[in-house]
């Protein structure tokens, strides 16, 4: 991914594309593609104290200025109240071939900026190689630092640093936690500036979402360089918070971080360029949790953690479809030990407390992800081993019934929830105000209700067990489901029985009957499914939340938090359905040519995407309206995992 001038030509059009680096931990680092941060989550060095969680801002960015006959050219670009620093006039271009490059230039002197962080470590690289014209030059390295959690700004107010310098490395510590902020540069001398501030930055994606936009950045001193005339010359600075500096050749990082990314892509034996970016996609939101010592999804980047229901959705295509089958096994079994009353953790605890279980459909995404494990890899005797009695805790509790008033009605179908309860993936709620009420019978939850029980009529089976309990059960429901979903006036399915009476809004969780590996509703009543969403709810990027036809939709996603969770379900594009859309589409038109060929015609707009919005990943959501702006998280789960593996099951294979 190449970027010139073009695509700068001011600053609003310079801050609308973004990139992010991850570190396996939970930490990161992200700014735009002209180096201003415009989110309080920017930063070169955001560490996931305990992995994956606990981030803290480190280092916002260093501001480099080149110093030639006395002259100063700032090369760094920022927003204060009133002003924009345009130090992206010297930026010549930006690459995105895995590690982000800037290529700046002044007069006849280049420099290339490469960013890398260390896979399993708080630890940032980020590389200068400096070719030299005809005059002597200085580069003057300015780190900004910070110490605050990341869903917060700061203040001078509030922070107080101590410093201990000598000519190569800096070392911050903030007075109100036990840690050691190291910065090491290779070259030049560090000298000090009697602790200045950087003040009211301001981050213009915050302003617009309606929250607190500026903060303040501690300024100790800067690393000077100098450079000959004619020379060139590679420096490295590194920022870390680990104990010690594991390494100090910036050049040996960025070598050794693309040789483990091509080995991912090696891995997946994908010959398709667009399935390969999406598995080095996949590789941000993989990876390891301190409080259960193993594996973990994140939900999406930069300010969600990891979610149970977003894991079980996005395991497919993060791991499976990516040859990763160890990590899907790993998270699997992290899971089975969870299991409780009948329901799997939406997320884990990271002071030792019980974790939340407040979701219906994250144990029933289990059975699913278990599915394609077996489907993926055979392998029954891990599945047995560990997972097995869990899944039948599952079935028999919901069966039964268990917490949140989750059971099986009389008509076999599950219920679950009240007015008050937000237990599906629409479960956006403002103040008392329930956006989006689902409480009863949703159509997702009985349509992987039914896929649940023919998962275990299939191990069942598999194991030599009474298997018939399952299939039996599994018909009843079928038949229930049908009687009970099918909207004949709109000829699809109602989204939700509250009391028993049909809810007609038409949003894309009907979907989920046809596209599972276990249809509940097949031939015409599946096409007319299928036909129906997506002539009101298909897009470009994904399938909206809410039919436009209805007066409740809301096309635009932007404005306060009110706002936003207002329109969050009730119109806003969700791009991860559209993986269930395509396998769905594929499906009930009996997997032919021209069905793969249209699947295909789905898929080419994220093409485009990925040079867009956070280069390399798949945005959250997008406004229900044309132009469908990328928002929310830039870069989310379950976005890349259904794409790709909706990509790599129906039209690869």
């Amino acid at each position: 991914m190449n970027f010139g001038k073009s695509n700068w030509r001011t600053y609003e059009q310079g801050i609308q594309k973004e990139w992010i680096l991850t570190n396996g931990i939970g930490g990161f680092a992200s700014s735009t593609i002209i180096g201003a941060n415009t989110r309080r989550y920017h930063g070169l060095l955001v560490a996931g104290l305990k992995p994956p969680v606990n981030r803290h801002l480190i280092l916002s960015k260093i501001d480099e200025s080149v110093i030639i006959d006395g002259e100063s050219y700032n090369l760094f670009s920022y927003e204060v109240p009133g002003f924009v620093m345009k130090g992206y006039h010297h930026l010549e271009r930006f690459e995105y071939n895995s590690l982000p490059e800037y290529v700046y230039r002044v007069r006849d002197l280049y420099i290339r900026k490469k960013i890398s962080m260390i896979y399993g470590e708080n630890t940032v690289a980020v590389v200068y190689h400096i070719k030299n014209g005809s005059d002597a030059a200085k580069l003057r390295l300015t780190p900004l630092i910070n110490f605050r959690d990341y869903h917060f700004n700061s203040s001078k107010e509030y922070m107080n640093f101590t410093k201990n310098f000598d000519s190569s490395t800096l070392t911050v510590r903030p007075s109100y936690y036990d840690i050691d902020i190291n910065i090491f540069c290779d070259s030049g001398t560090f000298k000090d500036n009697n602790d200045g501030w950087f003040y009211n930055m301001d981050y213009a994606v915050e302003r617009e979402r309606g929250l607190a936009s500026t903060e303040d950045h501690y300024v100790p001193g800067s690393f000077d360089v100098e450079i000959g005339a004619g020379e060139e010359k590679v420096i490295t600075v590194i920022s870390t918070v680990e104990k010690e500096i594991t390494n100090k050749d910036g050049l040996d990082i960025i070598k050794k971080e693309e040789k483990r990314q091509k080995k991912l892509v090696s891995a997946s034996k994908y010959k398709d360029e667009f399935a390969k970016k999406l598995v080095l996609a996949a590789d941000d939101f993989i990876v390891y949790r301190k409080s259960t010592d193993a594996k973990t999804i994140i939900a999406g980047y930069p300010w969600f953690t990891d979610w149970g229901r977003d894991t079980m959705i996005a395991l497919t295509g993060l791991t499976l479809s990516t040859g990763r089958f160890e990590d899907a096994k790993e998270i699997l079994y992290t899971f089975s030990k969870y299991v409780k009353d009948g329901l799997i953790p939406n997320m884990f605890p990271d002071a030792g407390n019980e974790p939340p279980y407040n979701s219906v459909d994250a144990p029933l995404w289990y059975f699913e992800a278990v599915n394609k494990y077996i489907e993926y890899t055979k392998d029954y005797e891990f599945v047995k081993k560990y997972i097995y009695e869990g899944l039948k805790d599952i079935i028999n509790s919901y069966s039964k019934g268990t917490h949140f008033n989750i059971k099986m009605d009389e008509d076999y179908l599950i219920s679950a929830g009240d007015e008050k309860t937000q237990l599906t993936w629409m479960d956006a709620k403002v103040g008392d105000w329930v956006v989006t009420p689902r409480h009863g019978k949703a159509v997702e939850i009985n349509s992987l209700w039914y896929n649940a029980l023919k998962v275990m009529s299939l191990l069942s089976k598999n194991f030599e067990e009474n298997y018939s309990y399952y299939n039996d059960l599994a018909s009843k429901v079928k038949k229930s489901f049908i009687k009970s979903f099918w909207n004949k006036e709109k000829e699809c399915l109602y989204d939700c029985l509250i009391n028993d009476v049909g809810d007609d809004k038409v949003r894309p969780n009907q979907i989920m009957a046809v596209s599972l590996s276990n249809a509940v509703i097949e031939g015409d009543k599946a096409k007319k499914v299928v036909d129906r969403v997506f002539k009101e709810l298909y897009t470009a990027y994904g399938l909206r939340s809410l039919s436009p036809e209805s007066k409740e939709y809301a096309g635009i996603y932007m404005g306060d938090q009110h706002r936003r969770d207002g329109a969050y379900h009730q119109g806003t594009v969700w791009a991860w359905p559209l993986g269930q859309f395509i396998t769905a589409y594929v499906k009930a038109n009996g997997r032919s040519k021209k069905a793969k060929e249209m699947a295909l015609r789905f898929i080419e707009p994220f093409k485009d995407h990925l040079d867009d919005g956070c280069l390399g990943s798949i945005s959250e959501i997008f406004d229900g309206d044309e132009p469908l702006v990328p928002r929310g998280c830039f870069a989310q789960a379950w976005s890349v995992s259904e794409i790709l593996r909706a990509y790599s099951e129906d039209i690869l294979k």
